[in-house]
């Protein structure tokens, strides 16, 4: 099977780590998810002073594979532990989230999870949680409200609604909406300013920085595995997982 994951660490301190998996529309399944949060585990190293995490060009992520969410829909999966929103909050160094391509569901909150975020104007980000029957997981009901607010974020989460990076240019904490060709280079100019900083300045003003969303996941752990067990019970929801799974 080809690596599905890349972590490429150069002089400066800078590492990009590249979901690479175009065939599954870089979808958050079983073994994805793992193979992820095992390299997330890697920026933990010496070497590295901020990290740029990356998807395809017409991919960021696609959230939840319709395995694991049908794992879910089953009750073979607790929502409760898919923890790869918290191995993103955990990198010890800066991270930056270079969203070129869209991002969907858990795909979105995933990068939105990143201390720093860049979108693509011509790209699509969104919530498809509730088109497919389930509240949104991950993170995503504190998570989203902090990045677009609470109105917006509404929009998007009751509605299952996508934007237009446009979209968010003065709607949103987003650091850049940029035109894809460009997003990828803006993202390692603000990585490489980064990497010029003292490493052990670096580590001590992330832990600092990251307490409020550290904190803003649990409190959404706890009430969104409440809300999955739940919808994930209707049998409708399998139904519209059928229906609905993978469109954007």
């Amino acid at each position: 099977m080809a690596e599905r994951i890349h972590l490429e660490i150069d002089d400066a301190g800078v590492a990009v780590l590249t979901m690479d998996d175009p065939a599954e529309r870089n979808a958050l399944g079983e073994a994805f998810v793992e193979e992820l949060t095992e390299t997330l585990a890697k920026l933990d190293d010496k070497r590295v002073r901020v990290c740029v995490l990356r998807g395809t060009q017409e991919i960021f992520c696609a959230g939840g594979h319709k395995d694991m969410l049908e794992a879910l829909a089953s009750g073979d999966v607790v929502a409760s532990d898919i923890m790869v929103s918290r191995a993103v909050l955990e990198v010890p160094v800066p991270i930056i989230a270079a969203m070129e391509g869209h991002a969907v569901g858990g795909g979105l909150t995933l990068g939105l999870c990143c201390d720093m975020v860049l979108m693509a104007e011509e790209s699509s980000y969104g919530c498809s949680f509730m088109n497919m029957g389930f509240t949104p997981g991950m993170g995503n009901t504190r998570i989203l409200p902090l990045a677009v607010g609470d109105y917006l974020a509404a929009e998007m989460m009751y509605g299952g609604k996508f934007f237009r990076g446009k979209h968010f240019v003065g709607r949103s904490q987003i650091n850049y909406v940029v035109p894809k060709a460009k997003l990828f280079s803006r993202a390692m100019k603000v990585a490489r300013s980064i990497a010029e900083k003292p490493r052990g300045a670096l580590l001590l003003l992330k832990s600092a920085l990251s307490i409020p969303k550290r904190q803003l996941f649990e409190e959404a752990r706890t009430t969104e595995s409440f809300m999955h067990e739940i919808s994930f019970a209707q049998e409708e929801t399998k139904a519209l997982i059928d229906e609905y799974y993978p469109k954007i």
